[in-house]
């Protein structure tokens, strides 16, 4: 296949009713997953309070539930409508990966460099919408699967490696940055291109929980690529332990729980924000 009728039949595959319908499916389920996940943060932080203290583990402060996406997924596996609700949720993410990847290959860009650094974008978020499908399709199969596990033993497997040091500190600076693009992307307002925002009342609150959920999910993000270079510098892989651990660094802080409290609504309004996203969103 030529790049011209490849083009082409991506930019087919982009017109279709059906994938723009499921690639809103993914925001929505997506937004769904970030609610349940601020839900768990607060339920931690209250618990924590309650204890006399909000210093325990994330993962074990709600039940044994952590407070990121297989958390999320996990509570949903629970409940008795949950395996429809799961595979409504792979199908959703995976269609949400496969819009990306149409995306990133009809970025029209004259500036070489530019124009591959948008499709690296698209690919990336891709591959985070796929990585969520995939561990939702583990829970829709009756497994389960610990985000937290996987990212201490992918960092350990670094450590031992020659050079994975230097690699693991370069994905915790990279994941810190999108942190920082999270929250200036949130300050600036410069989400709103990504929809066509409505009039009046309902668009001042969709901008809302656009400003606060993306400073949320930014500082979220911040603190995991923070902790995966403080696993590097001191060779201790248990540090990576993925949002569950960001989110249980940020209630070990002074004030803990207000802040838990604070983040875990914030990644409530980035859920409701992506609800929003599926319904107005630019595609």
């Amino acid at each position: 296949m030529t790049g011209s009728s490849a083009t082409k039949a991506a930019d087919t595959a982009k017109n279709s009713t059906v994938l723009q319908l499921l690639a809103r499916l993914g925001y929505a389920v997506n937004g769904l997953l970030h609610v349940l996940i601020g839900i768990i943060a607060i339920s931690i932080a209250v618990s924590g309070a309650s204890s006399g203290g909000a210093n325990g583990s994330a993962s074990g402060g709600s039940g044994g539930t952590e407070a990121d996406q297989s958390g999320a997924l996990a509570q949903l596996a629970s409940n008795p409508a949950g395996e429809v609700l799961l595979w409504v949720i792979v199908v959703g993410l995976f269609a949400l990966g496969l819009w990306q990847i149409i995306s990133g290959f009809l970025v029209r860009e004259s500036d070489a460099k530019k124009r591959w650094g948008k499709r690296v974008s698209e690919f990336g978020k891709a591959v985070a919408y796929i990585a969520i499908g995939v561990t939702a399709l583990t829970f829709a199969l009756g497994g389960s699967k610990s985000s937290a596990s996987s990212s201490q033993s992918a960092s350990a497997k670094l450590i031992a490696t020659p050079g994975g040091v230097i690699l693991l500190v370069i994905i915790g600076l990279v994941v810190f940055g999108i942190g920082v693009f999270f929250v200036v992307r949130g300050i600036t307002k410069k989400f709103t291109k990504d929809l066509s925002v409505p009039a009046g009342t309902t668009g001042r609150a969709v901008v809302g929980l656009g400003i606060v959920g993306y400073i949320a999910k930014g500082v979220a993000l911040a603190v995991v690529g923070i902790l995966f270079v403080v696993a590097a510098f001191t060779l201790d892989p248990s540090k990576a332990s993925g949002m569950d651990g960001a989110l249980t660094s940020l209630a070990a802080l002074p004030f803990g729980v207000v802040i838990l409290i604070v983040v875990g609504a914030g990644l409530i309004a980035y859920g409701l924000y992506l609800g929003a996203r599926a319904r107005w969103g630019n595609l």
